[in-house]
């Protein structure tokens, strides 16, 4: 077993950006992956595993572990006559399995042909393409447990398998590393799903029902016409998800706007449809659209490639335009199918001031008349961006204006504190990022009951047109996660009302505290960044006056703090950060933290 340091990663992907991990192993049996995951380099850093590479886009150099599987091996397990499970190790070659199936005279996998990646990534990503997800055919998965150092099998039944989705990406995420897959697949002479254009057309083409042979041939022969090969023009894949939307919504505004926008069923789904995204790239006149040297790829609107030398800023600035052009033409949103790896976090304040705001409405004391745009303060709330996320702390009442300065596009979620107007009053301008699907807000109990009370014409039967829509989550004093991210919900007492702050990896958010349980102070060890309420210094009843800000930043030792949640008794920002701890200073709207 040997650790690479400061190891170069780039050639492990098919998109070629350049990308370096501070530590690398690879393994190629259980017995090795449990030998690692018994090292400080494995329980000490954030871990990665890589396969093939694909579906990947490294934002930064990955500060942790990046684990690569080499665990090979395919065998066939025969049921009875018509059923046989192929198993494949992790490390397997995607396509080479599929093609291996069907050269073994097994149905169900043909119209997966040619999908780059490896075989480990299937049931994490449900990879799928024209009508068939590999979750349709996967029987079990052999995972390790990397808590308790042992492998199991999961029942495919119970992988919750979504669109380009399943608990891999979510709950599971970091607890569970994929082993070995197996497919339940069958023997069969005519190939399982003809349901995708331009498959449908087969049988009239050919005079026959097609074999899974035939299928795979032209499935094959379709993606080296629309598609680059990984080794000559880097890419990801498929960069967007197809979107869903209601029936309504696509017989209502998509067909006027593109009368011969195809539409596809969404199984379970009766009210629901799936358009494709390449064509709502392409007629938002995005194709071929360039920055750098990363392109949407003319032949293929779903793909972007990197045309020699691209960068991660480049695909993420094409990426943009793209969203923005196809949210502005059809009012839809794309969300990426690429994972974005991403291990740091900008944390961006939005508003550093308590209720009133600063300057404080009729106030003419020298700090609301103060000319430094320190002094100018919105209701508290912070924009958190990292692993590919964006979330929003608070919605405030000055939100609308928060996030036109922000330059704000999109959000994937939403974390509330609690209730109280300043903490929720901009809700409704959460409208843009709502669109087709309903934003998530995480939620305590109270605050959900609160909500749907004070803006219950967002959570009625019977939606008016254009009001925002949101799935309400409740959380407790236990970690969630949102997408994988692990969120840890900080017990906090504004006065006698319990509240919540938020840690997310070593960032810590913490408003309107006068007072932590001390069961809950573990949740503040070891922080890079704080981030803590700081009202003024005459004591109040509900919040942190500033010296008590500053013992609980003496407490808990944070690597660096800002103070947030003034009122204009603070003082202005240029005086008083002079008079504060080295590591300690004001926040002020705009301030943009890195870690």
């Amino acid at each position: 077993m040997e650790f690479l340091h400061d190891h170069d990663i780039t050639s492990l992907t098919t998109f070629g950006i350049p990308a370096r991990a501070r530590l690398f192993a690879e393994y190629d049996s259980v017995k090795e992956l449990t030998r690692i995951s018994r090292t400080p380099e494995f329980i000490e850093n954030e871990v990665l595993h890589l396969g093939g590479g694909s579906n990947l886009l490294f934002i930064h150099d990955f500060d942790g572990l990046v684990l690569h599987s080499r665990i090979l091996g395919r065998t066939l397990y025969k049921k009875d006559e018509k059923t046989v499970y192929a198993i494949a190790g992790a490390g397997e070659n995607w396509a080479d399995f599929v093609k291996w199936t069907v050269e073994q005279g097994l149905s169900g996998l043909e119209n997966l042909a040619g999908i780059p990646g490896c075989v480990g990534a299937s049931p994490v990503q449900n990879v799928g393409a024209y009508g068939v997800e590999a979750g349709d055919f996967i029987h079990a998965v052999e995972v390790f447990d990397v808590v308790a150092r042992e492998t199991l099998s999961l029942k495919g039944s119970e992988c919750g398998f979504g669109y380009r989705d399943s608990k891999f990406k979510h709950e599971w995420k970091g607890k569970y590393i994929v082993i070995r897959v197996s497919f339940r697949l069958t023997h069969s002479s005519v190939a399982s799903t003809l349901t995708y254009r331009p498959l449908d057309s087969l049988p009239d083409r050919f005079g026959h029902a097609p074999s899974p042979a035939e299928v795979m041939a032209e499935v094959l022969a379709i993606r080296a016409a629309k598609l680059p090969e990984p080794a000559e023009i880097g890419s990801a894949g498929s960069f967007f998800k197809n979107p869903v939307v209601s029936r309504e919504y696509f017989d209502k505004v998509l067909k006027k706007i593109d009368p011969e926008m195809p539409q596809y069923s969404v199984p379970g789904e009766p009210d629901k449809v799936k358009v494709p995204a390449a064509r709502l790239i392409d007629k938002a006149g995005m194709k071929g659209f360039r920055s750098g040297e990363a392109q949407v790829y003319p032949g293929q609107c779903l793909v972007i490639v990197n045309t020699g030398g691209a960068t991660a800023a480049d695909v993420l600035d094409v990426v943009k335009h793209v969203r923005r052009a196809v949210k502005r033409n059809f009012g839809l949103v794309l969300h990426p199918e690429v994972n974005f790896i991403d291990t740091r976090m900008e944390v961006t304040v939005l508003g550093s001031g308590t209720s009133k705001g600063v300057p404080e409405v009729d106030c003419d004391c020298e700090v609301c008349t103060s000319d430094d745009p320190r002094d100018k303060r919105r209701r508290a709330s912070v924009l958190v961006r990292t692993h590919g996320l964006t979330l929003l702390i608070d919605p405030s009442p000055d939100f609308r204006a928060q996030a036109l300065d922000a330059d704000l596009s999109f959000i994937d979620a939403v974390l509330i504190t609690h209730s109280h107007y300043d903490h929720v009053g901009g809700i409704d301008d959460l409208r843009p990022f709502c669109c087709q699907d309903h934003l998530p807000l995480y939620v305590s109990p109270d605050v959900a009951d609160d909500l749907r009370r004070r803006v219950d014409y967002c959570f009625r039967e019977h939606l008016y047109p254009g009001v925002p829509t949101f799935s309400l989550n409740t959380i407790s004093d236990e970690t969630f996660h949102i997408k994988g991210l692990p969120i840890v919900p900080i017990r906090v007492m504004h006065g006698r009302l319990p509240i919540f702050g938020f840690r997310i990896g070593e960032f810590a958010y913490v408003t309107d505290a006068k007072t932590i349980p001390a069961e809950e102070m573990w949740k503040l060890e070891d922080l890079k960044a704080l981030i803590v309420n700081a009202l003024r210094d005459k004591p109040h009843f509900a919040h942190f006056s500033v010296s008590e800000a500053l013992a609980l930043i003496e407490e808990v030792k944070p690597e660096r703090a800002w103070l947030t949640h003034f009122n204009h008794e603070f003082g202005r920002h240029a005086e008083r950060d002079l008079t504060l701890p080295a590591n300690v200073h004001p926040a002020y709207d705009g301030l943009k933290i890195y870690l």
